[in-house]
């Protein structure tokens, strides 16, 4: 999906399919989702099969749909490619539950992942980053797209207790639940992807689950922490242990690197401000949050109307499949001033929804942010300029937008 708008052109509001694959791959939803905004707040669209669901395009819209979990609810499934088969997970699977039980599942967790909690894995994260950077640091050609969806595995992997053997295994797996329609990831029909790579991720789960409950054995990952949650009073089965394992997985696999390549293309496409953030490091922070308002990796939720519910000006009739465009809410003007504009100064730009809003607000947000703020931090340190050296390639997919390939050459910065 291309990150810097086209020229802006009219749009037929009739005749736009949200759900056409090309329009992310190789074509340009900003014009449709900026009409949409204006003309189309709440925007309805009807399925060659059948399958309906409405739009909700402006940021409060987006915020209040992901907030407010009495009139949307998750208990039916929260992504589009589900969109007309209720999810039979729903109420154990934690994306896909409600609170009370979302909460008491997800407390104890998150108390694993403020911004406290993970300080302390920081040097290790920067030696993790350096040691990606280097294969960049001879000037060959380097496709960060490609590279960097490993990069959340190396983060990621020894906090939440998967073997190292595994972790590129399960990254392609995660890949292809996400965007089953992309060339890269698909095997057979978009059906088949994702039953594969469902099936193989609860296993992977589900057997760690029983391997470690049978080990008896004790440690401080993440995936350990879940045979210890007790929503309700009653332990996790080793079942609900596999789904929420899964979900972890997938949080923690998909987003961060469709951030960190479609940042570092907006600072190719504008080298002032790759200047001006080497030039002062405190800016960092902020180039991270107008990187993940920017990028939006992922671009849509969905939730289910509980009662008619009354938003942007018309009615989701009750029961409707409701899906919350992040992508556009974090380019609404009213919010975020020219919203087209990549400035790592911007003010305000943490207002993004990029996490998400209310009970699923990402729960590791703080996580993400710091290893966003390394990988530039490190980034800027060791390199001079980034050149692009061939066409990025974009991730076919409505619900992530990303990247598979951007090739790239860096010029080792000079030490004094």
């Amino acid at each position: 999906m291309r990150l810097t708008p086209g020229p802006a052109r009219d749009v037929d509001l009739a005749g736009v399919d949200l759900f056409d694959l090309d329009l992310y791959a190789t074509g340009d939803p900003h014009p449709v989702w900026d009409a949409m905004r204006e003309r189309a707040p709440l925007h309805h669209q009807v399925l060659p099969d059948g399958r309906e669901f409405w739009s909700v395009t402006r940021y409060e819209d987006v915020r209040r749909v992901l907030s407010d979990h009495r009139a949307f609810t998750s208990e039916r499934g929260t992504v589009p490619t589900h969109l007309g088969t209720d999810d039979p997970a729903a109420g154990v699977l934690m994306t896909s539950t409600d609170p009370p039980r979302h909460t008491e599942v997800r407390r104890p967790l998150g108390s694993r992942l403020t911004a406290r909690a993970v300080q302390v894995w920081e040097d290790r994260i920067r030696a993790t980053v350096v040691r990606f950077l280097e294969p960049a640091l001879d000037g060959a050609v380097f496709d960060l797209a490609e590279q960097a969806l490993l990069l959340p595995a190396l983060v990621t992997g020894p906090l939440l207790g998967i073997p190292e053997k595994d972790w590129e295994e399960l990254v392609r797996l995660t890949a292809m639940v996400t965007a089953p329609s992309d060339p890269h990831f698909r095997l057979g029909s978009e059906a088949a992807t994702l039953a594969i790579s469902h099936h193989e991720l609860l296993t992977y789960v589900r057997d760690w689950a029983t391997a470690h409950r049978a080990s008896g054995a004790e440690d401080e990952s993440l995936l350990h922490h879940l045979t210890s949650v007790r929503p309700g009073g009653a332990p996790l089965s080793d079942e609900e242990i596999a789904l929420d394992g899964y979900s972890i997985l997938l949080g923690a696999n998909v987003t961060t690197p469709h951030t960190v390549s479609g940042t570092v293309l907006a600072l190719m496409e504008r080298p002032e401000q790759y200047r001006k953030a080497a030039a002062d490091p405190t800016l960092v922070p902020n180039l991270v949050e107008e990187g993940l308002r920017w990028t939006s990796a992922a671009c849509n939720f969905m939730r289910y109307a509980v009662d008619d519910a009354d938003i942007a000006g018309g009615t989701v009739p009750a029961g409707g499949a409701v899906v919350a465009w992040i992508g556009s809410g974090n380019r609404d003007a009213s919010v975020f001033p020219d919203p087209h504009a990549f400035d790592i100064t911007r003010a305000g730009a943490k207002r993004h929804g990029a996490f998400g809003f209310g009970p699923h607000f990402c729960i590791g947000a703080p996580l993400a942010r710091m290893t966003l703020r390394v990988f530039f931090e490190e980034l800027l340190a060791r390199f001079e300029s980034l050149e692009p050296a061939g066409e990025p390639e974009h991730l076919r997919s409505y619900f992530i937008a990303g990247m598979t390939h951007l090739p790239l050459v860096g010029e080792k910065r000079r030490t004094p």
